[in-house]
């Protein structure tokens, strides 16, 4: 069972919140300083933290940065204020979502199940950590390829067009499509940063390998994988 920590000094406000996040499956401890908080995250392990602002003892902004300085928990601020500078600087200060109140209770269980989503740790069990083409391997915990036991000292753009192409090697890809899933961006027909990217890559393929050819110029289409 998940276990959120409830910071908030106002006792009617974090029994209410307690009492929601049991009826919804949670387990939760309170805190009501942050001073408390701090001695509580540091003997327990929780999922979630759920920060009030207005503490004794300690601010909700001191907990916060204290808590960046040693754990990557989801912290959901609870804060009076919803200026835009007060909840950008939560953001920067290390704030994962926040709440301003008085706030929907459906709305911080929202939000407190995306976070807890966010933080889950992947199951990689049926993952494979790399991708064969022919004669080459593409590392993907060590983002590099290898042919033949030969590092290929590929840059973070020409790793990431293999790692798109090799699991699809019948499929054509346009310049498009490279640049949306390589670049995060939208393509506005500058042909030359793909093909510069494309003219290194097949050249440290074939020095590797230069028997056989890997990518394949489809004219007028784009590029596939040379079956």
């Amino acid at each position: 069972m998940q276990k959120i920590l409830v910071v908030e000094d106002d006792m009617h406000i974090n029994m209410m919140v307690c009492d929601l996040l049991s009826h919804n499956g949670y387990a939760t401890s309170s805190a009501y300083s942050g001073t408390e908080a701090l001695l509580l995250l540091s003997q327990n392990s929780f999922s979630l933290v759920i920060l009030d602002l207005m503490l004794p003892g300690k601010t909700g902004e001191e907990v916060l940065q204290e808590l960046r300085m040693t754990q990557n928990i989801p912290i959901v601020v609870l804060t009076a204020k919803s200026d835009k500078e007060t909840t950008v600087k939560l953001l920067q200060m290390g704030a994962d979502d926040y709440l301003v109140k008085p706030f929907d209770n459906n709305e911080l269980l929202a939000r407190i199940t995306v976070q807890l989503r966010r933080s889950a740790p992947e199951d990689n069990s049926e993952t494979p950590n790399a991708l064969s083409f022919k004669g080459m391997t593409l590392d993907l915990d060590g983002h590099d390829a290898y042919i033949d036991g030969k590092k290929l000292g590929l840059s973070k753009r020409e790793f990431e067009i293999l790692r798109l192409m090799i699991p699809y090697p019948q499929k054509v890809f346009t310049k498009d499509n490279l640049y949306k899933s390589v670049w995060g961006g939208e393509f506005f027909g500058d042909d030359n940063t793909i093909n510069v990217h494309i003219s290194r890559l097949r050249a440290k393929l074939s020095a590797a390998d230069p028997c056989q050819e890997y990518i394949q110029t489809v004219w007028g289409v784009g590029f596939k994988m040379k079956v």
